[in-house]
């Protein structure tokens, strides 16, 4: 009994660490993790004191608040960056064959990939744009609230160990090209088309404390809503519905759905198994 006590006793410390941290990151730099899963925000912070062989959470608050340049690595840990180029290939089929068709009905296309990491699907959809002929009528905001995953995107490089997933995910898009017509090989790196960039703008947009961005077509957040909570992700779907014309299309992952959040209502469901909804021309 006094051991499972005890036990209690350190996973309750633990949390009152973990909010005091949270808050401390808040009132210091301005980014809010507060609301984000909670087993997810506590398995990357538990791992960040064991690398560095702390004996508690609050010896690392002490490190973020006090060592200049620590808070880049708390970021990197709490960010959502696993990603690859298109990711989920029959996502971006049902894209190129039921959204496409729409969006070349407009004259000029805005998107928005939200939370876009280091930018490989950001890339993905550039090229699609282009197979499809869209791509010079089409403006993409390409956003993240991590500085150093968007220089990543920036830059456009990635390993070239990770080619040959890269093109077996295009190929099964329904790329019609070959992926090498969109890169350069050198060294140890592949060097994305420098042109695919034309028309991308990236910026620091932070889902949880910002507002919204510009007014879209198309809203790309594919894996992000899974780390926030219930609360979060209502408000971040409401961001959307606000930031969509009437008519336009929200792409989630394949384990997000709107459906019990507040706004479901003013969407339709375009594909349920990619997790495509279309806002209502028609508001209730």
């Amino acid at each position: 009994m006094e051991t499972t006590n005890n036990l209690l006793k350190e996973i309750q410390t633990q949390d009152i660490e973990i909010d005091l941290l949270l808050e401390a990151v808040f009132k210091r730099y301005g980014y809010d993790f507060r609301d984000y899963n909670r087993a997810h925000i506590k398995r990357r912070i538990t791992h960040r004191k064991q690398s560095l062989g702390l004996n508690s959470i609050s010896e690392l608050q002490h490190k973020i608040l006090h060592e200049q340049g620590f808070i880049e690595v708390l970021l990197r840990d709490l960010s959502i960056n696993v990603t690859e180029m298109y990711r989920d290939p029959s996502f971006y089929n049902v894209m190129r064959k039921e959204v496409f068709p729409l969006l070349k009905t407009y004259p000029f296309i805005k998107i928005w990939h939200a939370g876009c990491a280091t930018g490989e699907e950001v890339y993905s959809f550039a090229i699609m744009l282009k197979e499809e002929g869209l791509y010079a009528r089409s403006q993409i905001y390409a956003t993240d609230f991590n500085p150093v995953v968007l220089e990543t995107a920036r830059k456009g490089i990635y390993p070239i160990a990770k080619i040959k997933e890269f093109t077996y995910n295009y190929q099964q898009s329904g790329g019609t090209h070959s992926f090498s017509d969109y890169y350069i090989a050198k060294y140890d790196s592949a060097i994305l088309d420098q042109n695919l960039k034309q028309n991308i703008v990236f910026a620091e947009h932070n889902l949880v404390t910002d507002s919204v961005f510009a007014e879209v077509h198309l809203i790309i957040c594919r894996n992000v809503l899974i780390y926030f909570n219930k609360e979060l992700q209502n408000k971040v779907v409401g961001l959307f519905s606000e930031s969509l014309v009437k008519g336009g299309f929200l792409g989630l992952g394949s384990k997000e759905n709107l459906m019990f959040t507040e706004v479901f209502d003013h969407f339709e469901i375009v594909d349920p198994k990619e997790k495509i909804y279309k806002k209502k021309v028609q508001l209730a």
